[in-house]
């Protein structure tokens, strides 16, 4: 069986990619992109996400991570997100509604030394 990249002309093989592997993954990713609106990096003569993905991977156009670095960006990204999402909710939120929710998060609690009240005219 031929290598599939061979398909595309233009393509030569090099050590930037590990694997056939690498090169679906990080093209699967680019026409997921691509289909979610992103711009092509350059005019392609291919009309489908797809073909174009690849050919923009096969060229260096895709920038990727692996491994370590791979693992904080994923990190780092899912924090970002976090605080956007949290931020988002904190702005939505009205002033009757940020006293209702701290009325419901706080405890009631009425610590304050009972005093006994002498009991009038029995």
């Amino acid at each position: 069986m031929g290598d599939p990249s061979s398909l595309l002309p233009h393509y030569q093989a090099d050590d930037r990619f590990d694997s056939r592997y690498r090169i679906v993954l990080i093209a699967a990713q680019r026409a997921k992109f691509l289909m979610q609106g992103a711009k092509p990096f350059q005019p392609s003569k291919f009309s489908k996400e797809t073909s174009m993905a690849i050919e923009e991977t096969l060229k260096h156009q895709v920038e990727f991570l692996t491994g370590e670095e791979a693992r904080q960006a994923i990190s780092k990204a899912k924090q970002t997100a976090e605080r956007e999402f949290s931020r988002s909710i904190l702005e939505e939120t009205t002033s009757e509604d940020a006293e209702e929710i701290q009325k419901q998060l706080s405890v009631y609690v009425d610590d304050s030394p009972k005093t006994e009240t002498p009991e009038v005219g029995v």
